[in-house]
């Protein structure tokens, strides 16, 4: 379906068999689809502002305060990822088994503590526990591309998960702009003293999370039918629905002529089974009752268990999204933990707010380069229906970020127009990468069952893709960029970030190679096409 203006206000057409919106009301809060569209990329927002709220005061007020070592400051970056991390692991399967949206409130409400504690640090081991904690919030990314998954078709859901990753994660350059100018105000209106400002500034982001986490309780659903806990039952009523879903094929469709059945983003190989069988209304009840099994398929997901986790993850096709988010994504969390204190370096006169305003930009363009990566995958997906086409995206913005990191690394830019003109490049194809990742995942795996397992309804949930993959892959940016902190934290005493940027470079270009070859998704593999 093509996008329009009016589709980011007007209510959106849904699909029939899987209740989700074929466009995506951004501008329309009324509206059930605009509002959790809404919700998912401001949670994410709020979530990224406070995970990094500590970067931009940690050039030199905090680390004046606490009296910190560039060591100690590199230490405590590591920590607020490793948290992160281990959230996005078990968030994926909380999001299978307890719903996208209570798993997104709980996270926002337990990371919510730590923020507003935040302020009472005082030594440098107190700083590293309440930013390993506060990384808790890292982890939301996972129930907001789960929840998006949830209530947008597959036809526009690439452009729906990468909106809304871009602008959640925009949250991470306007903390860049915000934390200082809630501080300076604090110290310049409310005549309050450096060491006092900065802890009263974490004020602000922990009343907008627990905010924002009592919205998505008390004005969503779980799904597009309703509540999480009645989604064995949509199975069935989709069973109940088999007539009326095959009395809608017109007399053609009697002579044989699949054309004429609206696909409702159904998937390809269920269009050419309906093809093959289809024979209008001779067919047979159990042809019916498969057909629509096979329909309903890209909206069910397997009862989450150590067996059926282990065997959607461990596919080469799975293997392949975690190397490139590992290293695009990797690179975002590495570039922004570091990018602040990298211009300080290079330009001095910036200063701490200078250098914050300038390294903000990078985290900013998320809400345009993000989107953009998923939008210009959807199109090629729509003109040429090839998931290879989809995969080859990836990688080719996957190594045109690394030759960027690699002219960064080796020029070293002392000009303020080279340094911003290549980090610009580097952030469109670092964010636009992420997007076109997360535009492939949900074709991944999407039952986390494969063709050669029985397909019975009493053991598959429905509503959603398996979340277990986005929480695989989200963790494994968060992996990559925990590797990428560690080696900037023991390259020359942690100064040296020209030669962390190559080395990011030259791993990102051999991650794609490496994997470039692989399927874009299992061959035996149902539904997801």
């Amino acid at each position: 379906m093509a996008i329009t203006a009016a589709s980011l206000w007007e209510a959106p057409n849904i699909n029939p068999v899987n209740h989700k919106a074929k466009s995506i009301p951004a501008l329309n809060p009324l509206n059930l689809y605009g509002r959790v569209f809404l919700l998912s990329w401001w949670g994410f927002f709020v979530a990224f502002w406070s995970w990094y709220a500590f970067q931009p005061l940690l050039t030199e007020t905090i680390k004046k305060d606490l009296n910190l070592s560039q060591a100690e400051i590199a230490n405590s970056n590591v920590l607020a990822l490793a948290a992160a991390l281990i959230v996005r692991l078990l968030a994926g399967s909380a999001c299978d088994r307890f719903g996208a949206r209570w798993t997104f409130a709980g996270i926002l409400l337990v990371g919510a503590i730590p923020t507003a504690l935040a302020g009472t640090a005082k030594t440098h081991g107190e700083l590293v526990a309440l930013r390993f904690f506060i990384g808790i919030l890292g982890g939301s990314f996972i129930p907001c591309q789960a929840w998006t998954t949830g209530f947008f078709d597959k036809s526009v859901v690439g452009t729906a998960n990468s909106l809304a990753a871009g602008l959640g994660s925009a949250g991470g350059g306007v903390t860049y702009f915000l934390m200082p100018a809630i501080f300076n105000s604090l110290v310049q209106r409310q005549g309050l003293s450096e060491d006092k400002a900065w802890r009263v500034a974490f004020v602000v982001p922990f009343i907008l999370i627990t905010a924002t986490a009592l919205l998505m309780i008390l004005t969503c659903p779980d799904t597009p039918t309703g509540k999480w806990s009645s989604r064995s039952r949509d199975v069935q009523r989709h069973l109940d629905m088999r007539d009326t879903f095959f009395s809608t094929t017109t007399p053609s469709d009697k002579k044989g002529n699949a054309s004429s059945i609206d696909s409702g983003g159904l998937a390809n190989d269920t269009i050419q089974l309906n093809s093959r069988r289809g024979q209008g209304r001779g067919m047979d009840a159990q042809a019916r009752e498969d057909d629509l099994l096979t329909a309903a398929s890209w909206e069910l997901v397997e009862e989450p268990t150590v067996e059926s986790s282990l065997r959607a993850v461990g596919t080469l096709s799975t293997l392949t999204l975690l190397v490139v988010y590992f290293c695009s994504y990797g690179v975002e969390l590495c570039v922004n933990s570091i990018l602040g204190a990298y211009y300080a370096r290079n330009f001095p006169t910036l200063g701490q707010t200078g250098s914050g305003s300038w390294a903000a930009m990078f985290g900013l363009l998320n809400a345009v380069f993000r989107p953009t990566g998923g939008i210009i995958s959807d199109l090629i997906y729509r003109h040429t229906k090839s998931l290879w086409a989809k995969k080859a995206l990836v990688h080719f913005f996957g190594i045109m970020l690394g030759v960027f990191l690699i002219l960064i690394g080796l020029d070293d830019p002392r000009s303020k127009s080279t340094m911003m003109g290549l980090m610009t490049g580097l952030a469109f194809f670092e964010e636009a990468g992420n997007g076109a990742c997360f535009a492939l995942v949900p074709h991944v795996r999407p039952t986390s069952n494969g063709r050669s397992r029985p397909f019975p309804a009493r053991k598959l949930l429905a509503n959603g893709r398996a979340g277990l993959i986005t929480g695989v892959t989200g963790a494994a940016g968060n992996l990559g960029g925990i590797v990428f902190l560690l080696i900037a934290r023991y390259t020359d005493n942690s100064a040296d970030y020209a030669k962390v940027f190559w080395i990011m470079g030259v791993a990102t270009i051999a991650g794609n190679l490496l994997v470039a070859w692989i399927r874009p998704i299992p061959q035996d593999q149902l539904g997801g096409r």
